[in-house]
């Protein structure tokens, strides 16, 4: 069965649509299925800028069904990946609601800085949300947490899910070794890291927040003693005065 999106026989009006292109200005002739076309007035290639390009994030037949993605796609197709490992997750917690919570401010906090600091956020939001299932495992397995028990079961879980989704290895091997340094070694000098420890300072002070507003002297000393990058120092001066 074709995928209906890609199905002319559903296609309804405004499936064949026109388009300037970038470089010269000309008039270029698109169908919505087109991944790109080339502009016969320069020979410019350009992307169908109305395409939606979600599904084949994960789809293993994407360049079977929509032929040959474009590199603007391919290049953000690994950061795609985290919201299929968000909802991933939310399936493994089920109704822990509070662990949802935690994961979803942690990954977003650290998606902010991640982006400001320049670190690779395929691995480091991952990484966020799966360290959140992995100590859930952990605690429903053993009782208790523990360095150990826990960086073994969460990597297990990264593992799985990112398996599930068709992760390539080499985002698979860094997720793993981010659980690793996250959990055990706590490498300082390691970006990815130290966004991932920021995030999770920041997700506390806001959870605090919540509940009372934060004083400017704790919120100084997380920014002095706590947090490891410019950026999440910045985010931190943000709570003060709200």
């Amino acid at each position: 069965m074709k995928c209906p999106g890609q199905d002319m026989q559903f296609w309804k009006e405004g499936a064949i649509f026109e388009a300037s292109c970038p470089k010269c200005g000309g008039t270029v002739e698109f169908y919505k299925d087109d991944t790109n076309r080339k502009c016969v007035h320069c020979g410019n290639r350009m992307v169908n800028p109305r395409m939606d390009f979600g599904c084949a994030s994960y789809c293993q037949y994407a360049e079977q069904c929509l032929g040959t993605l474009p590199e603007e796609f391919i290049g953000n197709r690994d950061n795609l990946l985290k919201d299929r490992v968000a909802v991933e997750v939310k399936r493994y917690l089920k109704a822990d609601f509070k662990r949802i919570g935690h994961a979803i401010k942690v990954a977003q906090q650290a998606e902010k800085i991640g982006r400001e600091e320049g670190a690779n956020l395929a691995a480091t939001v991952c990484t966020a949300y799966l360290l959140e299932v992995g100590e859930a495992e952990t605690l429903s397995k053993y009782g208790a947490g523990g360095e150990e028990h826990t960086a073994r079961e969460t990597k297990r879980l990264a593992e799985e899910i990112l398996g599930k989704l068709g992760a390539k290895e080499a985002i698979v091997q860094e997720v793993c070794n981010l659980i690793e340094q996250s959990l055990t070694v706590r490498d300082t000098t390691r970006l990815d890291f130290r966004v991932l420890a920021d995030a999770a300072v920041l997700a506390r002070l806001e959870q605090e927040n919540k509940h009372a507003p934060l004083q400017a002297a704790r919120i100084s000393a997380a920014i002095e003693n706590d947090l490891l990058t410019d950026s999440g120092r910045r985010q931190a001066e943000k709570l003060i005065g709200q």
